[in-house]
């Protein structure tokens, strides 16, 4: 039988070595509490809020569960503005828009603040002292890192490297999220226009778990229980689900994305893009991705610019009940969703891996 209690679950008080990935703009706090109140941890992503808004969203989660939960940031360079590349993008969308009878931006916003400038949230994070706080697409300075060790929270950081962690390492932080290419949503690559080994979540998972001395946690396509106790046997103390549980019906997805990950047949596949955001992610391919892949594309703007320009497409065409221009992240294992309530699939996960 695969052994479930870690040193991990063991710290923050798990019954189960399961934690829902924080998919900021998906995640509620309905969905972490159901998490958390299942024995699982539970997870917020806050990136694309405002510090009250976060602030808000940690609250309403106390009030519905007691448990341990997870707050995300994007520690992502900050957006440098471009006007030609900005201007070339909004060009090169216009016809979309016009498709469907809108106007695009007259000019592009970066439309949420990286953790690593954002002053507010983490005055935020140090007055509310939520157990755990997470990070994408890089770290914070040392002075954060510390203030938020001092407020008593227990934090995690992606890697898609053995360099990347062996830095996580080095930073103090306390876990390890090793994603694999296989995982849906924002990859958090420390440096996108670097090189990407793509390593797929197994083979990442062994080498982190075997060389360095962190908790890593597995995270990239893993759906049910039989994947999660593949990761705890290959190191890892916990495996993160996204993808598993955006068709839980606490999740904020909307009603085309829940069908998207529940059809089961072939017409959805999943592909990376920067197009829609301005950062590699996986998600289901669309016709905002095939216009990012098209030899005309322009260069992008920096993100999260891009995502500008995406979010103003897609609420033009599903004004008009289209679809094509959204942001569905999924991982490769999408066929496998379920659409459970968020604590009947934790428990139907524990039971698998106990299977």
């Amino acid at each position: 039988m695969t052994k479930t209690a870690t040193p991990l679950t063991a710290r923050l008080g798990l019954s189960h070595p399961i934690i829902q990935a924080p998919m900021a703009g998906t995640t509620t706090p309905a969905l972490a509490a159901a998490v958390s109140n299942a024995g699982a941890l539970g997870s917020l992503g806050v990136a694309a809020m405002h510090a009250d808004a976060a602030r808000e969203a940690i609250k309403q989660t106390r009030t519905l569960t007691q448990g341990a939960f997870n707050i995300n940031l994007f520690c992502h360079k900050p957006a440098q503005a471009d006007a030609r590349r900005e201007r070339a993008w909004i060009d090169y969308l216009a016809p979309s828009f016009a498709e469907f009878g809108a106007q695009p931006p007259a000019q592009l916003r970066e439309i949420y603040a990286s953790f690593m400038v954002d002053d507010d949230m983490l005055h935020m994070l140090l007055d509310e002292r939520p157990a755990v706080v997470s990070f994408h697409f890089g770290l914070p300075d040392a002075k954060r890192i510390a203030a938020l060790h001092a407020a008593g929270c227990y934090l995690m950081a992606t890697a898609t490297s053995l360099d990347e962690a062996r830095r996580i390492e080095a930073a103090g932080i306390d876990a390890i999220v090793a994603q694999g290419i296989e995982a849906g949503g924002h990859r958090g690559i420390f440096d996108p226009d670097g090189p990407d080994e793509q390593l797929g979540t197994l083979a990442l998972t062994r080498l982190l778990s075997t060389r360095l001395s962190l908790p890593v946690i597995a995270a990239g396509g893993i759906m049910d229980g039989a994947g999660i106790a593949a990761a705890l046997t290959l190191g890892a103390q916990a495996a993160q689900l996204g993808t598993a549980f955006v068709s839980c019906p606490e999740s904020n997805a909307d009603a085309a994305y829940r069908q998207a990950l529940l059809a089961q047949d072939d017409a959805h596949v999943t592909v990376m893009t920067r197009s829609i955001s301005g950062r590699p992610a996986r998600g289901f391919a669309n016709r905002l991705t095939a216009l990012g892949a098209a030899p005309e594309c322009p260069v992008l703007p920096d993100y999260p610019v891009v995502y500008d320009a995406g979010k103003a497409l897609h609420a033009a065409a599903k004004a008009r009940g289209s679809a094509d221009f959204a942001a569905q992240w999924a991982g490769q294992g999408f066929r496998l969703s379920r659409g459970l309530p968020a604590a009947d699939l934790v428990r139907t996960l524990r039971a698998e891996i106990d299977a």
